[in-house]
């Protein structure tokens, strides 16, 4: 029974917070591949805590998972990496090139498939080239589906800064699409 309450506790305090925090993450993190496990990371902590203290400790859900949130970006950057981030020459991410095994790569041997595959390739290339402050930009218009004002107001910066972030790589991405297009005719 305390399992189901636990349960049923956590996801209405993730309806109802992880909007704004997974927001707060994004604008926080040093890099948007980073997001997605200081997001869990977040959560996961605040099971733990629901399972060790108790639904009822909980009683402002919302500075409570803020907070947790606070925490794993700091605990998740240590001086040194934060200082490589933000003062870096070299817009060169960490990790390796996510493939496709060979059993998907039968299932898909089409030649559709494969200009689609190498157009997605170059336009997540291009967005990855550019600055970090600009893909978080992407990453809250388009994942999040925030607002240009509500993107202003999380980053910090003009509504006209993110308008030109948005619509300059737009259009670039368009050149660069059309282009491959036409090289696939």
């Amino acid at each position: 029974m305390r399992s189901q309450n636990t349960a049923s506790r956590f996801d209405e305090i993730y309806g109802s917070t992880s909007k704004a925090v997974l927001t707060y993450i994004t604008a926080k993190c040093g890099r948007v591949a980073d997001i997605n496990d200081i997001f869990q990371d977040t959560y996961l902590e605040l099971y733990h805590l629901l399972i060790k203290r108790g639904t009822d400790y909980v009683t402002n859900e919302t500075a409570l998972v803020m907070k947790i949130a606070r925490q794993n970006v700091s605990k998740y950057y240590t001086l040194k990496e934060r200082l490589r981030i933000f003062v870096s020459l070299s817009p060169k991410e960490d990790g390796a090139e996510a493939g496709i095994s060979e059993q998907e790569a039968d299932a898909f041997v089409t030649e559709e498939f494969v200009v689609d595959k190498i157009m997605l390739e170059s336009a997540r290339s291009l967005i990855e080239r550019k600055p970090e402050v600009t893909r978080k930009v992407f990453y809250l218009f388009y994942d999040l589906g925030l607002t240009i004002p509500e993107i202003s107001k999380e980053l910090s910066i003009s509504e006209s800064s993110v308008k030109n972030k948005l619509y300059r790589t737009l259009k670039e991405l368009r050149v660069l699409l059309n282009a491959k297009e036409e090289q696939s005719k």
